[in-house]
């Protein structure tokens, strides 16, 4: 029998004990052990739940009994979640977590300290959700360099874009209804800002690249801006807005941005819409692969946390090796990449078409129905740095998109 403990009986907590009782007879098979769940840390009582026999308030009754070989971190936030996990590792204990603040900044120590110990730190959970995609960078896919990841991995905002696309509603009237559902939280700043989804591309860009990828320093756009007549000029192109966090090497150097993207339906992540998400990676010897699912909810994060803890329950003893050293890799500059933009310019149509050819050169003419007094076209490819220079000279432009087409 290997004993556990979770921390935090929340969404995600709640949904590992359930996973496990429902599961438990062939999660034991597949694991050799028997999985118990001894300890639910929580600042609350839960009467009238069976868990309450298990609910503890104090960590250190958790970290200091000798039974407990895994620790599950559900808690969410840096702190105290960096405090007891690292005192856990600490103390010969692997740890699981669905945590991408905790992973984003302190995974190199983490993973390094658990090597030193012989246990595990282990995070499936905090990208994607239930898409396996951790376990595959860190094992399925070493044979390969790894050349590109691009995904939509926030489903509060994928969901306000399908559904800005697919009814012609404006952001504010979507993100209510998706308040309403319990897609968004009270404050949505951090997904519909973009800085959920950086934290997850700067995991999954330390993992592909294998050194530190700080969040701070990738560059992030949220949706706030996107209107519903960009959506209308998004479908006259046959193309969608996606918010996409992508991380990309070129040469010996690498950058990563989080950013809206019109994308057309060749791209494989066109058809990822509603709350589900999609992980794209190109890699120099197999070529593209995409994962897609659930990236959140209860029990589909619950069920990647219990494979880690079925993962660490085989691996007692043992470190399983994962390449993310400590090291910072100093990213490209955002005005090295390259694009081609949609802008908007408010005015004389024949006036401003005639400034952007002299500007821009040769641009493709965008017009959607409906939409009048301004000027809509999409540069040929070119840098952050150029687009901006060049911008900096037009007047009135209403907004930019990046495409990828």
């Amino acid at each position: 029998m290997v004993n556990i403990a979770v921390l935090g009986y929340g969404t995600v907590g709640a949904g590992v004990v359930e996973v496990l009782n429902v599961n438990g007879e062939s999660i034991s098979k597949r694991c050799g052990h028997e999985i118990c769940v001894k300890y639910v840390l929580d600042l609350r009582d839960f009467p009238g739940d069976p868990i309450q026999e298990k609910i503890v308030h104090d960590y250190n009754i958790i970290v200091h009994d000798p039974e407990i070989r895994i620790i599950v971190e559900v808690m969410g936030g840096v702190e105290p979640a960096y405090s007891f996990v690292k005192e856990a590792i600490l103390k010969g204990k692997s740890v699981c977590t669905s945590n991408k603040e905790l992973v984003a900044k302190h995974g190199a120590e983490l993973l390094e300290l658990s090597k030193q110990k012989k246990v595990n730190f282990l995070f499936e959970a905090s990208v994607g959700g239930g898409i396996p995609i951790i376990r595959p960078l860190n094992q399925s896919l070493t044979a390969d360099e790894i050349e590109e990841i691009t995904g939509i991995l926030n489903g509060t905002t994928n969901y306000i874009l399908t559904k800005m696309s697919n009814e012609g509603l404006d952001f504010d009237t979507v993100l209510k209804e998706a308040q309403q559902k319990g897609y968004a939280e009270r404050n949505p700043e951090a997904d519909v800002e973009g800085y959920d989804t950086c934290r997850k591309i700067a995991i999954l860009s330390s993992l592909a690249f294998g050194m530190q990828v700080d969040f701070e320093d990738i560059y992030t756009e949220g949706i706030s801006k996107i209107t519903d007549t960009d959506i209308k000029y998004a479908k006259a192109l046959g193309a969608s807005i996606k918010l996409l966090g992508t991380s990309r090497k070129e040469s010996d150097h690498v950058y990563a941005m989080v950013a809206p993207m019109l994308i057309k339906p060749t791209h494989p992540l066109y058809s990822v819409n509603d709350v589900f998400n999609g992980i794209f990676v190109r890699g120099n010897v197999i070529g593209d692969v995409m994962f897609y699912g659930s990236g959140a909810g209860k029990l589909p994060t619950a069920s990647a946390v219990v494979a880690d803890v079925v993962d660490a329950a085989k691996h007692i003893g043992t470190n399983i090796m994962t390449l993310w050293s400590s090291k910072k890799l100093e990213l490209s500059g955002m005005k090295n990449a390259r694009h081609k933009y949609f802008v908007r310019v408010a005015g004389n149509t024949d006036e401003i078409k005639e400034q952007a050819a002299l500007l821009f050169g040769q641009v493709e003419e965008v017009k959607a129905p409906d939409i009048v007094n301004e000027y809509a076209f999409i540069t040929t490819h070119m840098s952050e740095e150029t687009y901006q220079e060049k911008a900096s000279n037009m007047d009135h432009i209403v907004s930019m998109i990046r495409v990828m087409f």
